[in-house]
């Protein structure tokens, strides 16, 4: 899978994690009937699931769902190089040494084990795969391929439409190599549809098997398939990669065009209308070439990104039928399932990078009161603050007046360093972090400085901050500085607490006319009745 820097909390699932967990994943599936499970490794090679466990799928040893993540022992430390998962749902994964694990919902032999008991943890499939190294994994609603590094295909499980591939429409319960058309073909890329088989041969064949009643297969008819069979339509093309959505097909040629044929209910196919096609149709996404197609055997989605960057997507979209290719915001393919598909999964493993980068505003919040860049320090209480001339001019209209080129240190004595620290620290950051009482100084500041975000600010945290024993303080410093709504909200707080605050400190030191005001007020709206 393509290394992508990738934000994935565009998946509903992952709201259940912490920043903290968020940050050290590296790899991640999103699966299951709603969205509702992930799989993902983190920067140390530990694996971890989450979600409802559906039919064991999460392979925790139990059908608990979760809403913490749980490591899965087996996995850990095993580096995964892809993973396909079905509807029941069963997860089939590779490791980079090319063992092969599945688990989960087994009721078609699914996982290759040869039993039909659910299995609730990763066991590795060694039936005819133990001397092969598996490159490449697909699952359908209930049947399972593999790709080896030699070029071949294994199938397993259900077999009701002859989706294995076998010639026969019996389940199978173990790996099995997929002959017949494919003897000889050294295949480089597999897919499966709900209930269809597809494989790309390194001449730019495509060879299909399994379900056809939405003419997924691209043969022309709606008969299904239970051995390989070339499509034809697609000669004197070299087809490159196939995805399979629900029952739709997409293939991508070494020219950069795609083609499309199958369902088309929800427009799935990108040819201005939603009538099935039976054969190869040609879609028109741009006039640049396309490097990338995806599709997932769940959703009745189609997405391409062409060479420039830019990313289609059409089908089902949020419950819309989208039958033509829509230019969308998104830098990938994976965002458009991650916000568009029904349900919200992934249509493969995603890899994310670690983004190191940091944004302008990053950048700044880092170089407050760094000594090594500054040219200008602020000396307040004693006590030094490393500033840069040139972001306090752009910031602030009062700096852009006073600093001269050739000042080095200024003093400033008007305000406490707390006070003065937090706002230079919120020309760099636009945030402040200080107690309430603090919050009154810089209120005072921002008032000065004509800073009016500032003030809000201020007057939010002063807000979040009242309690009993510092209100009349408060009260007093929104009177002071004309910050009527902070003022108002203060006067409420006094009256709903009126008999622990006519008992502190702050309220016997108030200011007399402050007192007689806030009596007459408190008098007006009720507060002596009794």
């Amino acid at each position: 899978s393509i290394l992508k820097m990738l934000d994935v909390g565009k998946w509903p699932i992952f709201s259940l994690c912490s920043q903290e967990e968020l940050r050290l994943i590296r790899q991640a599936c999103v699966f299951g009937s709603a969205g509702n499970e992930v799989l993902y490794a983190t920067e140390n090679d530990e694996v971890f699931v989450l979600g409802a466990n559906c039919n064991g799928c999460l392979g925790t040893g139990d059908i608990q769902s979760t809403m913490e993540p749980r490591r899965l022992d087996t996995l850990c430390g095993k580096k995964i190089a892809c993973l396909s998962y079905g509807s029941g749902p069963h997860v089939v994964l590779a490791t980079e040494e090319g063992e092969v694990y599945t688990w989960g919902h087994n009721a078609y032999c699914q996982l290759g084990n040869g039993a039909t008991n659910h299995g609730l943890v990763p066991c590795q499939v060694s039936t005819n795969l133990v001397t092969k190294k598996v490159i490449e994994v697909a699952c359908g609603s209930h049947h399972s391929m593999v790709l080896t590094s030699d070029g071949e295909v294994y199938t397993w499980g259900y077999n009701n439409s002859g989706q294995v591939g076998s010639g026969s429409t019996v389940n199978q319960p173990v790996p099995r190599r997929v002959t017949g058309c494919l003897q000889n073909k050294i295949i480089i890329n597999i897919a499966c549809g709900q209930m269809c088989s597809m494989a790309v041969v390194e001449n730019g064949e495509v060879y299909v098997w399994g379900y056809n009643g939405n003419g997924q297969l691209g043969l022309g008819g709606s008969g299904n398939q239970p051995t390989p069979c070339r499509i034809a339509a697609l000669q004197g093309v070299r087809v490159q990669r196939v995805a399979c959505g629900y029952a739709h097909t997409l293939v991508l040629t070494d020219e950069g065009q795609i083609y499309a044929w199958g369902a088309n209910s929800y427009g799935q196919l990108g040819t201005g209308n939603k009538s099935n096609q039976s054969y190869p149709t040609t879609v028109i996404v741009d006039k640049d070439r396309v490097v990338e197609i995806a599709a997932c055997h769940s959703t009745h989605t189609s997405a391409a990104k062409t060479q420039s960057g830019q990313v289609f997507m059409w089908g089902q979209c949020r419950g819309q039928a989208v039958v033509l290719p829509h230019l969308t915001h998104f830098a990938c393919t994976d965002d458009v399932f991650a916000c568009f598909a029904t349900p919200a999964v992934m249509w493969r493993l995603l890899s994310v990078e670690p983004d190191d980068h940091l944004t302008v505003a990053q950048s700044l919040k880092k170089e407050f009161d760094n000594p090594e860049t500054a040219d200008l320090k602020f000396l307040v209480d004693g006590k030094y603050i490393h500033v840069h001339k040139v972001l306090l001019k752009i910031r602030c209209e009062h700096f852009r007046s006073i600093l001269n080129s050739d000042d080095e240190i200024i003093e400033m004595n008007e305000f406490s360093y707390p006070v003065y620290r937090a706002f230079l620290e919120y020309l760099y950051t636009d945030n402040i972090s200080l107690p309430p009482e603090d919050a009154i100084g810089l209120l005072d500041l921002a008032t000065l400085y004509r800073e009016n975000r500032l003030k809000k600010l201020c007057q939010q945290t002063i807000k979040q901050g009242i309690c009993e024993e510092n209100a009349i303080a408060l009260l007093s410093a929104a009177v002071k500085y004309e910050a009527q709504d902070l003022e108002e909200f203060c006067f409420r707080f006094c009256i709903n607490h009126l008999t622990v605050v006519t008992q502190t400190p702050g309220f016997a030191e108030m200011d007399h006319d402050l007192l007689k005001n806030f009596i007459s007020k408190a008098s007006r709206v009720g507060a002596f009745r009794n």
